[in-house]
């Protein structure tokens, strides 16, 4: 979710009432600790401060804990470390899913460091600050005995959510998440009551509930790209499960003005990002929130080549012109 789960980003999805939690898009320590002309942005922490949680990349231990240090008095729900990103430009600089590569030692280190951090920060505070993991199952050759003693040692550090990915590091998309892994992790900490967090194909009702059935003691589900296609999937997810709760039949009864929403995200870019991150953060938005759309290739043709935001409108309000029929959406 680089380049994404910014404060515009959040935004439009609080505008269906949002979600529970909302992770920063990851920051990088040594970057934030040194404090250059853009690292302000990554702190903002709007439209919903309490929901927030610090996501820090990092390759060594030290500066992590400096940054957490920071981000902690800036408020939110707590701090979260990415050992779970597979890119090839965060795991071979030594941060993401290198983590769980290293020698358990080093990356125990890294963990203990931010945890002491956070428990500094909350003395002061007064306000306790929750510790969180996201990761893998780890490397191809990754076994059981190798992934546990990882989040064995996770959990004895002091973390208190996991977020499970439960792919390997090169299997992207092609395989389905192994879900039971969740289940399994939930299952061994119940005594510790570590909170674990399915991740991975979360993409409408029916994945959700798949999710969940497959790993019914995890306590929560991460939903990252398919929320920058559907900002609304959290209100639609959360309407479907009412409706079954209550014993009665979903109805896709919730309309939008699907214009308004793509303009309105155009306007919180240029509110809550510097005018060298526009053209980016609008790309990467419509490259997933053309898909609900009969010609999204043309749309998101047309957004990507872009040369100023106020032309960018332009291209929104013409797509809707010609398609008129898709202006207001449903769910």
């Amino acid at each position: 979710m680089a380049t994404l789960s910014h404060e515009a980003f959040r935004r439009a999805v609080e505008r269906f009432g949002g979600c529970d939690e909302y992770f920063t898009e990851m920051i990088n320590a040594p970057s934030l600790i040194n404090m250059g002309p853009f690292e302000k942005y990554y702190l903002l922490n709007g439209p919903a401060p309490e929901k927030i949680v610090w996501q820090l990349t990092g390759s060594t231990g030290a500066p992590l804990a400096e940054a957490a240090a920071i981000v902690a008095r800036t408020g939110g729900i707590g701090v979260d470390i990415n050992m779970g990103c597979s890119a090839p430009q965060i795991y071979k600089t030594g941060a993401g899913i290198a983590w769980m590569t290293k020698p358990l030692e080093e990356t125990r280190s890294a963990v203990r460091g931010v945890r002491q951090a956070l428990d500094e920060c909350a003395r002061e505070t007064g306000r306790p600050l929750r510790l969180s993991v996201k990761c893998r199952l780890g490397d191809e050759d990754y076994t059981d005995d190798g992934f546990f003693t990882f989040t064995d040692m996770l959990v004895s550090e002091g973390v208190s959510l996991i977020t499970l990915h439960a792919r390997t590091k090169k299997e992207k998309f092609r395989t389905h998440p192994r879900y039971d892994y969740a289940e399994k992790l939930a299952l061994r900490y119940q005594k510790e009551r570590v909170e674990i967090a399915v991740n991975g194909d979360i993409t409408d009702a029916e994945a959700a509930a798949h999710a969940m059935k497959a790993a019914p003691h995890a306590s929560s589900l991460m939903i990252a790209r398919m929320a920058a296609q559907k900002p609304w999937i959290f209100d639609e997810l959360s309407s479907r499960w009412s409706a079954e709760d209550a014993g009665t039949a979903y109805t896709a009864d919730h309309r939008f003005d699907a214009e308004q929403l793509a303009m309105s995200f155009v306007d919180d870019v240029e509110a809550c990002q510097p005018k060298e991150f526009h053209r980016t953060r609008i790309q990467r938005f419509f490259a997933y929130y053309c898909k609900n759309f009969m010609f999204g290739h043309y749309f998101l043709t047309q957004v990507q080549n872009y040369h100023s935001n106020e032309e960018t409108r332009e291209k929104i309000h013409d797509y809707f012109v010609k398609q008129p029929d898709e202006k207001i959406l449903s769910y």
